[in-house]
């Protein structure tokens, strides 16, 4: 997609702004707090410390990895983990598990992020004066507000943010410079903060301070938005997204050098509760930055739940996923609305305020989720840097292992929040379960069909669309075909053309959908099987394409026409209004028979398969096809049939009574 803001240019870097940086922009509120009320003693040691750690946090895990490294793998200008996998999975089946455990565990980071950052936010009030006796940390007023403001901000996903979307750019610049001004500020009094970013120091810290190495689990903070550097890089471009960078980290690190410097100015032992991020802003400036830093966070939240949409659109598209309704509230492409994920995001969001009730109990369980899909990301751009790039195996392996060694420290130190955060953890297993099952599941039915050669037919179709004395069932009938040969179809369909009712056509078409690991790809193919009577299509659309078969057929058939490739002689009533409904698309849906033997890994599999898709779009909603143009015809089906049953006949005896 060759779209003007993939340019560096000042449209461009706005965009940026506003749609890749909104959770990282937004972890000063609570990362240094958390650090500095974790590490116990407020005092030199401890500040240089963490603020040190947060430098080369962000150095090494968001500017090297993401920014230099990762945004290299570009799939068409899109990027994410399932477009990076899209790129890779040719390399290894297995690929599919860290591509499915991290989609998962990013999708999970989507009940946390907008609590914690909203909740932060209003938070602020507590230290602008005549709200600190209303506005208390955990007090039924504060979770009033942040519940009503997040119910205004999954409400309004329906509405999609073509309005507000202009605005975020702009507004996060504003976010950003204000972050950096009050910094400086700071600064100013204590110049020698600047040492801070020795990385000496955050070695000691780790070494010898007596939390050390468990402290990691809150410097995480500062980089849990690094991963939307790479899934939104098809909104912005690498090129913007790398040159904005450069002034989000400037911002950021006077930020927390800011922080630190009232910190140690203070002389104090400990915080008192008091959030050294609203400790810097002159009281004068109070409301009015809680109330940018509260706009900011519903920028962070929108970024996140839009981004949490496109990746469950691209997990339905590469079959991780069940048909789910999905909405296009604009015509701006890329904006989807899917309401069964908003909705249930919603329900976690809500579930997270009123367990934790603080952002400081948030951010204690906040982290576990990221550090997992991190990993996940390093698997596969091993296999990106080594068979697509083509880099040596030492580089690879050197560049590897630093990753590996960072995040797997930081996953480790999150790894005892996991007590903290129990209760939904049942999130995201549920989300790589769901992932984990369908996948698996469509694999296993697909290999359990059966090919025939469609030339092996053509004489018997052609006979019966003949064959006045059977009762026609449609003008044309359609079928959807998974075989990806020209020269065979599955049994199936041929089963249901001569089976059950018998379905004389005056010609029948077979469509077959393809996916490209391009994401925008729409392409079709056209072959006559049999001149007038046989025909078969062949779609081939992107990833991020939604695949609108009755729409994309009827395009379709009036290129054919109008190309003369057919005729039309009232052959497809279709196209005008008076013979739609002579036109039928026979969709074969399968459910589980009752004649099967299962493993407990393929009974597991398959009966929460087919118990997900009752809760799924069915296939005429899933492929666009109008409900009176679709006839659905059940097909059982058996993987594992019983062998053996142990049934035994006994010899009939005569009742005396009878006689």
């Amino acid at each position: 997609m060759n779209s003007p803001q993939k340019r560096v240019s000042v449209a461009g870097l706005l965009i940026a702004l506003g749609i890749i940086y909104g959770d990282i922009g937004t972890s000063p509120l609570y990362t240094l707090q958390t650090i500095l009320t974790e590490g116990g003693q407020v005092n030199e040691g401890l500040v240089f410390g963490s603020i040190s750690c947060i430098f080369w946090t962000l150095t090494l895990q968001t500017t090297f990895k993401y920014v230099i490294i990762t945004l290299q793998a570009d799939n068409h200008g899109e990027g994410g983990v399932f477009s990076l996998y899209s790129l890779v999975r040719r390399y290894g089946k297995k690929l599919v598990y860290p591509a499915i455990i991290g989609a998962g565990t990013l999708l999970a980071d989507g009940i946390i992020t907008p609590p914690i950052t909203v909740t932060s936010a209003i938070e602020g009030l507590n230290m602008v004066s005549g709200f600190h006796n209303h506005i208390v940390p955990g007090n039924s007023l504060v979770i009033e507000i942040v519940l009503v403001i997040l119910f205004l901000l999954f409400l309004f996903q329906r509405f999609g943010t073509r309005i507000v979307g202009g605005s975020f750019g702009p507004f996060m610049f504003l976010w950003f410079s204000m972050l950096g001004v009050l910094g400086v500020v700071q600064i100013i009094h204590y110049p020698g903060i600047f040492v801070a970013l020795n990385p000496k120091y955050g070695i000691e810290l780790l070494t010898q301070h007596p939390k050390g190495f468990w402290l990691l689990g809150a410097v995480f903070l500062c980089t849990t938005g690094a991963e939307a550097l790479y899934s939104d890089l098809g909104h912005c471009g690498r090129s913007n997204i790398r040159v904005s960078w450069i002034y989000v980290k400037a911002t950021l690190v006077l930020n927390y050098l800011g922080q630190g410097a009232w910190a140690l100015l203070q002389h104090k032992n400990s915080l008192d509760g008091v959030n050294p991020f609203f400790a810097i802003v002159p009281h004068w400036f109070l409301l009015p930055s809680v109330l940018i830093a509260t706009i900011a966070s519903i920028i962070a939240s929108q970024a996140l739940i839009s981004g949490s949409f496109t990746l469950i659109s691209e997990a339905i598209s590469l079959g991780f996923w069940p048909r789910v309704k999905l909405k296009y509230p604009t015509d701006i492409r890329g904006q989807i609305y899917i309401p069964s994920i908003n909705w249930i995001l919603f329900t976690g969001c809500i579930l997270v305020v009123f367990y934790f009730r603080t952002s400081e109990a948030m951010t204690a369980a906040y982290g576990f989720s990221i550090t997992v899909a991190m990993l996940m990301t390093t698997v596969l751009m091993y296999y990106f840097l080594r068979y697509i790039k083509h880099y040596p195996f030492w580089i690879v392996g050197a560049i590897i292992t630093v990753f590996v060694c960072v995040e797997f420290s930081f996953f480790v130190a999150n790894a005892i929040k996991l007590l903290k955060r129990l209760f939904f953890l049942v999130f995201e297993v549920g989300l790589i379960t769901t992932m984990y099952v369908w996948y698996n599941a469509r694999r296993m039915t697909l290999q359990l069909l059966t090919f025939v050669h469609i030339k092996d037919y053509c004489e018997l179709l052609e006979k019966l669309s003949l064959d006045t004395s059977t009762p026609k069932f449609a003008t044309h009938l359609v079928y959807l075909t998974k075989s990806g040969s020209h020269k065979q179809i599955e049994k199936r369909i041929i089963d249901s053309i001569f089976s059950h009712t018998t379905k004389r056509a005056d010609m029948y078409w077979f469509l077959n959908i393809g996916r490209s690991d391009d994401p925008y790809t729409m392409e079709y193919s056209v072959e006559p099987i049999l001149k007038d009577k046989i025909m078969r299509i062949d779609f081939r659309l992107g990833f991020r394409i939604q695949p609108k078969i009755g729409i994309m057929f009827r395009k379709v058939v009036e290129e054919m026409i109008g190309n003369k490739e057919i005729e039309i002689d009232n052959r497809f009533p279709f196209l005008n209004d008076k013979g739609a409904h002579d036109f039928r698309f026979v969709i074969l849906e399968r459910f589980l028979s009752y004649d099967n033997e299962f493993a407990f890994r393929e009974g597991f599999i398959l009966n929460t398969y087919f118990s997900i898709i009752k809760l799924a779009q069915s296939d005429p909603e899933a492929y666009g096809i109008d409900s009176d143009q679709a006839v659905v015809e059940k097909v059982p089906l058996v993987v594992a049939p019983v062998t053996k049953i142990n049934l035994r006949r006994i010899q009939y005896k005569n009742d005396p009574s009878d006689h």
